[in-house]
């Protein structure tokens, strides 16, 4: 049997179906491994399977076992893939298992910012409903999101799926294509300075690479609407961290939905977590792909990965 091992088990948590993994051969896992030991690890495993655990040239030299890196996600830019290539080892990842979980979390982040739930619960559970004189209270706005502009940047399939329900809401989706070669049938494509200026929410579910790297500036935040949202669920460094929260304070926009950061976990000093009014802003630490399901799928494709690499040699 094959010796499996899996470096940093504790990015996908508890899940139920991980004995699928200890039927493809000798398994083992760490919750978490530090660079210093991945190659101690990984001694005499013919398959190793990471999450953020950065499989380097000089990791892989020292590996002469390994033949396939099982990569615990969709981006793969922790593996050094030109050495990998020509040398023999394969390298697969997980597409299309967080879908739904991104999707979901998307709308709880704008939801949430538009209806301000806690502010509501607040506000009963403080006693003060009950000493009104009012069978309600409303002195927070809210408004609806029917009619409402939604401009999606990145419209791959988690971009589709928000696309999607956010037209059962009854708004009307615009879109920004990053590499500008994507089109749809069923939305219309802005550029990027005309999706900010007439969008009410801006919802990214782009990657980062040399063209999102710092997209969302503060002189592009000052083209939104006073009352927009910008949510970001693609990945961090696609809005520039210090322009947000100065723009935030500055009231250029209503609020903003934070899953994802430049540095993770977030630095103590981050200026997003300064701001005049913290209502201003939700930010969860990358959770937003991590549904029981999707944590569940990524454990089934994994083992699908490994199962083709056995039948092929």
């Amino acid at each position: 049997m094959i010796n499996i091992t899996f470096l940093d088990l504790d990015t996908i948590g508890k899940v139920d179906n991980l004995k699928l993994l200890s039927k493809l051969g000798n398994f083992d896992f760490y919750d978490e491994t530090n660079p210093e030991l991945v190659v101690e690890r990984c001694q005499g495993k013919e398959v190793v399977i990471v999450n953020k655990v950065e499989m380097t040239e000089e990791i892989m030299k020292q590996l002469p076992n390994l033949r396939l890196i099982c990569v615990a996600a969709t981006g793969i830019n922790n593996v050094d893939l030109n050495y990998a290539k020509s040398n023999g080892i394969e390298v697969k990842n997980v597409a299309g298992y967080s879908t739904d979980s991104v999707a979901q979390l998307t709308f709880t982040m704008l939801l949430y910012l538009i209806n301000k739930p806690y502010y509501y619960d607040t506000y009963v559970k403080s006693g003060a409903y009950s000493r009104s004189k009012s069978f309600t209270h409303h002195n927070e706005p809210f408004w609806e999101l029917k009619g409402k502009r939604l401009g999606i940047i990145g419209l791959g399939t988690i971009g589709r799926q928000v696309a999607r329900i956010a037209e059962s809401f009854g708004m009307e989706v615009v879109f920004y294509s990053t590499t500008g070669r994507n089109n749809h049938i069923s939305y219309k494509r802005f550029e990027l300075d005309d999706l900010l200026k007439s969008s009410d929410v801006v919802s990214i579910h782009a990657p980062l690479n040399n063209q999102t790297h710092n997209l969302i500036t503060y002189d592009k935040i000052k083209l939104m609407r006073p009352c927009a949202i910008i949510l970001n669920l693609g990945r961090g460094g696609i809005i520039k961290e210090k322009d947000l929260a100065r723009a935030l304070n500055d009231n250029l926009i209503g609020a903003a939905g934070i899953d994802v950061m430049e540095q993770e976990p977030i630095n103590a000093d981050n200026p997003m977590l300064k701001l005049f009014d913290k209502e201003k802003i939700l930010i969860t630490p990358h959770m937003a792909w991590a549904s029981k399901e999707s944590r569940e799928l990524l454990l089934e494709k994994i083992s699908r990965n490994i199962e083709v690499y056995l039948k092929s040699n």
